[in-house]
């Protein structure tokens, strides 16, 4: 079954969210944050202007490398993105979380709102 894109425009307008699940977290060897969802697609994540991207092969928005801002501050910027597209990103106990340190993950969860 396709990923569906991020909800309707007039869904955002109304202020409807829809809820997916993340089901992964990955690091890449060259730093870089991954959030893939369970369902969801962004092929048009560009278009936010928040310098997170939608890799179409991993099925993933990701961060650039951390520069100024911690990884922590990536995963909220990834999770605007998501909701500025009408979509609220939920981490559940099932998340994968694939080469992300102890200490990353903590904080991640912190920035999301959640207890590690």
């Amino acid at each position: 079954m396709p990923r569906q894109a991020g909800a309707c425009l007039s869904c955002q307008t109304l202020g409807i969210m829809d809820e997916d699940l993340v089901a992964a977290v990955e690091l890449d060897p060259e730093g870089r944050l991954h959030v893939v969802p369970a369902t969801r697609a962004f092929p048009y994540a560009y278009r936010e202007a928040m310098e997170v991207s939608w890799d179409p092969q991993r099925l993933s928005l990701y961060s650039p490398p951390p520069r100024a801002w911690s990884y922590g501050r990536w995963f909220q910027q990834i999770h605007a993105l998501a909701k500025a597209q009408g979509v609220r990103m939920v981490v559940h106990p099932g998340t994968a979380w694939v080469n992300v340190p102890q200490a990353v993950r903590v904080e991640l969860l912190r920035a999301a709102g959640q207890d590690a």
